[in-house]
């Protein structure tokens, strides 16, 4: 009797469960995530957004000195790594493989038997030197593994390299030199005092270098180094302020160098310094900054792009006619990375935009031919159909015009007034561009939520002065201009202002931070990617190198009344004003913002009682470089969206 009893149990427990729906499937973060309040993610949002994750980017590196294929940087697994291409739309033949992404390679010129590489561990952006033999594919680690070591400048012979290195004393940028193909040859060259040493070139005898101090988006100095003296001679006024330089190169002749400075303007122009009588000669005219400019290997050629209210444009000047080059006619977009070849006719670019990710293409300068060299996926989807960004302005507190990127979903697919998430930058001297938008995407076609990127005051790409306009005592006004266009979208009959969701990194973290604390009934919820909490505890932790730099910018906390000031407009000495959610993201490894920036502010909303999720990587730095870890930042974010912002 008892044993049917069991059984009779045992099969109504049974045919129970069978009959109970199984619970959804959620998504596990892996072992390098911390998690801390964060829901369990469903994976049908995964399933729905992973396409959008699925895209990649192919930037060129370097040219092979002796054939005409090069070097790109890709990823196919977690990581960008260097990947070798042999002619234009090739395959894409891997050479490195580390679980950290290389940030660059370059070949040795002349004869191409290695290539020099930099990478870093887990984020933390201690670069190192490393040499990869291409005949064996022996990779040789080149610096001491510990120090921050940047550049890897050939010498014109290709026998030696100078780069930058903290490995003195982890603050101070000095010059180091090394023949690559022999480690023990590498010796310091010269000391130098703070972290903004940076060297541009070798003259045509190798036998100076051209070299810079960064003291701010607004201030840089120039310098001539004797490579077998170490004598360092100013080339630029040591007392000048409020000019900004850029070296390109040395001419030709070695009789001068070329930069792109805003001296006398409000823009950066390219100009020619004449080394025996220090003057000037201005080789551009535009209304617009100067960026990204690159020298052809005989020195006649300038390449150079010009920022363009956001957009790119291509120029390629005859330095010894001063007339530019007819060029082929090249997709709209932002352009950049220009690599020559050493046969002086190839000129690599990358070109991205809103319908398509970072590829490589190359002019035939001679011909005006392009070619596409690489076609990155996008994760299946058709990126013609991607939305297109139209620029928008609004007016500020002061009067001053603000303008921003809008991106606004299908409004036949998604009518009426819709949510939107304003999404700033970092930097702060950064500026937002009409680039691929890459997982971005998926808000606009598949949650109808509309985005704008703002260039409040302070970002680069408008002249000298917008850009200095929030240094020290001038934060405020930056922030300002966050709730000058918060009220302007609550007055656009196709944005819906009971919906606004603010988010940003880095600098754009912490202006996400100031909004939330200042302008709280005015959004729906917030999202911070290592943002700084405390402009006072973030100057006193960020790394040594940084420090003075930063200090330009934010100002000097340790003068008291910059830190009054400092201390008096801290999101974190304001937290309580925050009620709605707020989503903190952070690398353990970060050495800008470090990760304690986020957990005070973590911790003090938890405190309060305020709804506050927190996700932390433990092999990431400033921002999530490997896709495992940034596809579940994206899948999270995803749900806070759904939840607070559109509330679901």
């Amino acid at each position: 009797m008892k044993r049917n009893l069991a059984i009779a149990v045992l099969l109504f427990a049974t045919s129970f469960a069978l009959a109970q729906p199984a619970p959804p499937a959620t998504i596990a973060p892996n072992d390098a995530l911390l998690v801390d309040s964060i829901p369990a993610i469903p994976a049908a949002i995964a399933e729905k957004a992973d396409a959008y994750t699925n895209y990649r980017t192919a930037g060129v590196f370097s040219w092979h000195p002796q054939k005409r294929e090069m070097l790109i940087g890709t990823r196919f697994a977690d990581t960008t790594q260097v990947h070798r291409v042999t002619m234009p739309g090739g395959a894409r033949t891997q050479l490195t493989f580390f679980p950290d992404r290389v940030g660059s390679a370059e070949y040795q010129p002349h004869a191409g038997k290695y290539f020099i590489f930099s990478k870093d561990i887990g984020g933390g952006e201690w670069y190192q030197l490393y040499r990869f033999d291409v005949a064996t594919g022996a990779v040789t680690l080149l610096t001491d593994g510990k120090s921050r070591n940047l550049g890897a400048n050939f010498s014109n012979k290709g026998d030696r390299i100078v780069y930058s290195s903290t490995r003195r004393s982890r603050g101070d940028l000095d010059f180091w030199i090394m023949d690559p193909s022999d480690k023990a040859t590498d010796k310091m060259l010269l000391q130098n005092q703070g972290g903004g040493w940076g060297i541009a070139d070798w003259s045509p005898d190798d036998k100076t270098l051209l070299v810079v101090n960064e003291v701010s988006v607004n201030e840089s100095h120039l310098f001539l180094v004797d490579v077998a003296s170490a004598q360092k001679t100013p080339l630029t006024p040591e007392n000048e302020k409020s000019v900004a330089y850029s070296p390109i190169g040395f001419s030709a002749d070695g009789k001068g160098v070329y930069v792109t400075t805003d001296k006398d303007n409000e823009f950066q122009r390219v100009a020619y310094i004449d080394l025996a009588t220090k003057q000037f000669q201005y080789l551009t005219t535009y209304p617009w900054d100067v960026e990204d400019a690159s020298l052809s290997w005989n020195r006649k050629l300038l390449a150079f792009t010009v920022n363009e209210n956001g957009m790119s444009t291509l120029h390629v000047l005859n330095l010894t006619t001063g007339k530019e080059l007819p060029l082929p006619k090249l997709p709209t977009g932002l352009i950049g990375s220009l690599r020559w070849h050493e046969n002086n006719k190839d000129l690599a670019l990358v070109i991205t935009s809103a319908r398509s990710p970072a590829d490589t293409y190359a002019i035939d300068i001679t011909t005006q031919k392009l070619d596409r060299w690489t076609t990155s996926e996008t994760g299946g989807l058709n990126a013609e159909t991607f939305v297109e960004p139209q620029l928008v302005k609004w007016k500020s507190f002061d009067g001053k015009e603000i303008t921003g990127w809008l991106y606004m979903p299908n409004a036949q697919k998604f009518p009426g007034k819709r949510p939107i998430v304003v999404n700033i930058h970092g930097g702060p001297e950064g500026q937002s561009r009409p680039g691929y938008l890459g997982r971005n995407n998926y808000y606009f076609d598949e949650l109808g939520v509309a985005m704008i990127f703002p260039n409040v005051r302070g970002s680069t790409g408008y002249g000298k002065t917008f850009v200095a306009l929030d240094n020290g005592f001038k934060r405020e006004d930056s922030y300002k201009d966050i709730e000058a266009l918060l009220h302007w979208i609550k007055d656009q009959p196709n944005l819906d202002g009971n919906k606004i969701m603010v988010t940003g990194g880095s600098y754009g973290g912490h202006m996400t931070l100031a909004t939330a604390t200042r302008y709280n009934d005015m959004i729906a919820c917030s999202v911070d990617v290592v943002g700084m909490s405390n402009l006072v505890t973030f100057l006193e932790h960020t790394e040594p190198y940084r420090q003075d730099l930063r200090r330009v910018e934010y100002g000097d906390e340790r003068d008291p009344k910059m830190r009054e000031f400092l201390e008096s407009i801290a999101p974190m000495n304001h937290v309580k004003n925050v009620t709605k959610p707020m989503f903190v993201v952070a690398g353990v490894n970060d050495p800008r913002v470090p990760k304690s920036e986020a957990d005070q502010m973590v911790a003090a909303l938890k405190a309060q009682g305020t709804p506050v999720w927190y996700l932390a990587a433990k092999d990431e730095g400033h921002g999530f470089a490997k896709k495992k870890n940034a596809d579940f930042q994206f899948y999270a974010t995803v749900l806070f969206v759904e939840q607070y912002l559109l509330g679901q």
